[in-house]
């Protein structure tokens, strides 16, 4: 594994345990907490070019913004988990995330 490999694991290590630490308080959680906590994730993959974690925030954001709470969001939080420890960052992984979102919308 070279440097700029291990740098990105170590990353999407952190934020794994961050997206799992968020999914376990969503029941709990207020709106304004959790969509504090998915700022910081989406501010996290930003930084460390996680960029289909980035879009799956939006979409949480989106949700949160609707009103889904408790086990509603817990769907979007494992596409987040999933698109945190993704291989790929492109625009076409992008589009994979966003579509499973746009899955997850309609039901």
């Amino acid at each position: 594994m070279t440097a700029p490999d291990s740098a990105m694991a170590i990353a999407q290590a952190e934020l794994a345990a961050r997206v799992a630490l968020t999914g376990m308080r969503a029941g709990t959680a207020s709106t304004a907490a959790l969509a504090a906590e998915i700022d910081a994730i989406r501010a996290a993959a930003l930084a460390y070019g996680l960029y289909p974690a980035v879009a799956v925030t939006h979409a949480i954001d989106a949700a949160l913004a609707r009103g889904e709470r408790g086990p509603l969001v817990l769907g979007w939080i494992a596409i987040l988990r999933d698109a945190v420890s993704s291989d790929r960052q492109d625009r076409s992984a992008c589009e994979t995330f966003a579509a499973a979102c746009s899955v997850r919308l309609a039901g």
